[in-house]
């Protein structure tokens, strides 16, 4: 008998295991670590970004120096990682995945034709 329940023991543990979700847990993916409220300013002159945080929504402004373009943007905070695309202006289809560290944020901007272009942009001004 004691070897038939354990049997039945291991076999709930075996097909239990099989139920776990692999990866972080929504807690995880919803987790806000970062701010980015403030200016950010381009490392090579190539865009600047004006946002205002609220939770894990942002909205803001964007600057294109290189070519005079100006817009709107929309975009998520998920742990360190800022998500935004271009909402108005001109040209609109810019958009970027950047990784936030303090002050600094870095990653690719995707022109309005998909290509991915690197940034390092750093905060200039904070609330």
């Amino acid at each position: 008998m004691k070897t038939i329940a354990r049997l039945i023991l291991v076999a709930a543990l075996a097909s239990g295991s099989g139920c776990a979700r692999p990866g972080p847990d929504w807690i995880e993916q919803t987790l806000v670590t970062a701010d980015v409220t403030g200016t950010w300013r381009g490392e090579v002159g190539f865009l600047d970004l004006a946002l205002a945080q609220e939770g894990p929504n942002v909205t803001g402004s964007m600057f294109l120096r290189v070519t005079n373009i100006r817009g709107t943007v929309a975009g998520t905070v998920n742990g360190d990682v800022f998500r935004f695309k271009q909402t108005g202006g001109v040209d609109i289809g810019y958009g970027g995945e950047l990784t936030v560290s303090g002050d600094e944020m870095t990653g690719n901007v995707r022109s309005s034709s998909g290509r991915p272009v690197p940034v390092l942009l750093r905060r200039v001004t904070s609330p």
